[in-house]
């Protein structure tokens, strides 16, 4: 079995993806999408109930996916959590074996979703970071000492006297890795990371980029509006709008964006989704050059 702090520490560029979690998923749908993905990534994000969709917990998903022999980073959100819920989770987390962690605030829920649930804001990503990372040094936990904390942040173009205040304070409550949201935009990217090599932040931490396997014009727009903080540039959509086989040409566009991820100074992997098959994923990483 492949660990992924491992890969972080010994790899030159780590792969990580995730799978479908819906109201449907069950045991047996998990373990046929993560025998698609194993011989391809380092880890599998089990994502909490991602832009407030309803699916089961991230934590029995994670249990499953151990039990398939990939390891998982289970993802935890603030989102209707108080700090007891929360630290139960983690302690559970420890004790099932799963130390991978995600901890995010979490996307709004639909208002679609009915009849509303009532809204808990008790913690922020940052505090539940900082929560999660003293664990780590409690003596009475054994558990939670191989913790291995990551948070999200965005990509962005920093403007000058930029001090990087999000992704220091993550680093400073505990975070190892980061996830950025899923960006398209390679020059922005190249920006953005040149501006992190600049603060020294990446002697701390790894960041891995968040990519995207489109099959569609109507995929990427779909994403737009679904996943906050996605940046997919409008020359994406263009090409996928013209090509003749978009679903090739959306594995293409990912397979050229991952080899050039690779140049970028400072990045330490890539996490890919697909929204429609799983084996555009394994498709894209068996015919980029990693």
């Amino acid at each position: 079995m492949k660990y992924f702090k491992d890969a972080l520490g010994t790899k030159d560029f780590v792969i990580t993806s995730e799978i479908f979690l819906k109201p449907e998923t069950d045991a047996n749908s998990i373990k046929i999408q993560a025998d698609v993905l194993r011989d391809y990534v380092d880890a599998i994000l089990l994502t909490d109930n991602q832009s407030g969709q309803l699916h089961m917990s991230s934590l029995v998903a994670g249990v499953l996916l151990l039990d398939a022999k990939i390891d998982p980073i289970i993802q935890l959100s603030c989102r209707n959590r108080n700090r007891i819920s929360l630290l139960g989770d983690l302690l559970g987390c420890a004790a099932l074996g799963m130390t991978n962690l995600s901890l995010i605030r979490g996307d709004r829920v639909p208002d679609e979703f009915q009849p509303r649930p009532k809204a808990i804001i008790d913690i922020t990503a940052t505090e539940l970071i900082r929560m999660a990372n003293k664990m780590k040094v409690d003596d009475r936990i054994k558990s939670v000492e191989n913790f291995l904390l990551g948070g999200v942040v965005t990509p962005h173009g920093p403007k000058p006297g930029w001090e990087a205040k999000n992704i220091t304070e993550k680093i400073d409550a505990g975070a190892q890795f980061v996830l950025t949201h899923t960006c398209l935009d390679m020059e922005l990217l190249r920006i953005y990371m040149k501006r992190m090599v600049e603060t020294k932040l990446l002697r701390r931490v790894s960041v891995i980029v968040g990519m995207a396997v489109l099959s569609s014009p109507e995929d990427a727009q779909w994403v737009r509006k679904n996943r906050p903080n996605v940046i997919i540039p409008n020359d994406i959509v263009t090409r996928l709008s013209n090509a003749k086989d978009p679903e090739k040409e959306g594995i293409d566009i990912c397979i050229e964006q991952l080899n050039a991820l690779k140049t970028i100074p400072g990045v330490s992997g890539a996490h890919i989704i697909a929204t429609e098959k799983l084996t555009n994923i394994s498709t894209t990483i068996k015919n980029a050059n990693i």
